[in-house]
């Protein structure tokens, strides 16, 4: 924001005196010698604050506060008046006026009062461009559906948000755990404060640590200055912690502390840092499973499962495919200025019966390739061949195990991409650190 000021006051020297010494202080400064001739410079640009004499010729002051609260209400308006007219400098404020001033003026007040109008503006334009901001993420993504599965985590979500408990969100891969995550921060106290998200999988252990906790100058050979990690980034705010199941034990030691104690070092620091930081974490595996190639800790998993949402998997809620195609095509017909307009029933009924194994993401990526490649305004079965393998094939993947099915799903993904390992994890909507471990665990040969 510029912090541009409007000066109106019919004594020119109170006008010189008040223009030097806030352009001293880095202010820009117009003037105008009565009301009508401050509505002109209105008219021509925008000023963040008038300040305004009340008792003027032509048109007073209180008649111009009238004037800017009407036809420019995010102007603040200041009024100067003499110490025996206080009371008209009161009304005035009733009247929807930010401060009074009396003449003849402090310099030092001033500055200190203009300032605080200032950081005031900046305040509530950060909050407004955050509201926005939230508004457009919440219009592109956001949690579709009208299954009774669907309204039970919306319900939850709304019954979680206004606490500081824990949440920890389980589900299939794509399912959308982290537009959970998110809706829960929008919805809470913590809304105008930091949503910082981490993806556990896609760093290496010393990595990991490092982005949790942030390290000192010199703690290692290349930490050249002192950097903060995430929990001191998301201080006040939400930490989102995704793929929790692909830490290490020692990183799992140092969470579960700050999960206890709410405290914890830089690496390589002595100095105990405190936070108030809301966790959210989210998986895709079993965090208790004894089979695990990592145990998760006990302790860990019963801190972070104060609150666990479980988001169904697509094939699940199939009732909701169409809404969420629906959705996906106007979104992605606009952003790429493709000419498509909707989907035939057939398409629908064919979408409704695969089994999308890469659930809700997996379904975005489907309707982006088919509008991004579509000949017509609206999309037919053809739009889709790349999802139809023989009905033979769909009924035996339907009566696979949940791993038969993924295991297959990512076989045909390779195959496609002739092993190109970042190219399938793209396909897939996975990171590719989590491929690996699907590739090592299915023993895929690639």
């Amino acid at each position: 924001m510029e912090r541009k000021i409007l000066l109106v006051d019919d004594e020119e020297d109170i006008l010189l005196t008040m223009q030097g010494v806030l352009r001293k202080k880095g202010y820009r400064v117009t003037t105008a010698l009565n009301g009508r001739e401050a509505l002109d410079c209105l008219a021509r640009e925008s000023f963040p604050l008038v300040i305004t004499d009340l008792r003027m010729p032509q048109m007073s002051g209180e008649e111009l506060l009238q004037q800017v609260r009407s036809l420019w209400p995010r102007t603040a308006v200041m009024v100067l008046t003499g110490y025996g007219s206080v009371e008209s400098a009161v009304e005035a404020m009733r009247q929807g006026a930010v401060d009074y001033l009396t003449k003849p003026f402090d310099p030092e007040e001033i500055l200190l009062r203009i300032e605080r109008v200032f950081r005031e503006q900046e305040r509530e334009e950060e909050n407004r461009r955050l509201r926005e901001q939230l508004a457009r993420e919440a219009g592109k993504r956001v949690i579709l559906g009208e299954s009774p599965q669907i309204k039970q985590v919306l319900e939850l979500i709304d019954k979680v948000a206004s606490t500081d408990s824990t949440v920890l969100i389980t589900g299939e891969s794509g399912v959308g755990k982290e537009l959970v995550a998110s809706a829960i921060h929008r919805k809470s106290p913590r809304r105008h404060r930091p949503f910082i998200k981490v993806s556990c999988a896609a760093l290496p252990e010393n990595l990991l640590e490092v982005e949790l906790f942030g390290h000192e100058k010199g703690a290692y050979t290349d930490a050249y200055e002192q950097r903060p990690g995430r929990f001191e980034l998301a201080d006040r705010g939400t930490l989102f912690l995704d793929e929790i199941g692909d830490i290490s034990p020692s990183v799992q030691v140092k969470l579960l502390r700050v999960l206890q104690e709410r405290e914890f070092e830089r690496i390589g620091g002595t100095q105990t840092l405190r936070v108030d930081v809301r966790i959210i974490a989210a998986t895709n595996q079993n965090l208790l499973d004894p089979n695990r190639a990592v145990p998760f800790r006990e302790d860990l998993y019963y801190r972070l499962n104060v609150i666990p949402i479980f988001v169904p998997p697509l094939r699940e809620r199939k009732g909701d495919i169409p809404l969420l195609a629906e959705a996906f095509l106007q979104r992605i017909a606009a952003e790429t200025n493709r000419p498509v307009k909707g989907i035939t029933e057939e398409a629908l009924t064919l979408l409704q019966k695969y089994p999308w194994p890469g659930n809700v993401r997996e379904l975005e990526n489907a309707i982006e390739r088919a509008v991004v490649l579509a000949e017509n305004e609206i999309l037919g079965t053809a739009d889709f061949a790349f999802l139809r393998p023989a009905e033979q094939e769909w009924t035996a993947l339907e009566e696979r195990t949940l791993a038969e099915v993924e295991k297959e799903h990512i076989r045909r993904v390779l195959q496609k991409v002739n092993g190109n390992k970042n190219r399938a994890a793209e396909i897939l909507g996975i990171h590719r650190e989590t491929l690996y471990n699907k590739i090592k665990r299915y023993k895929l040969e690639v």
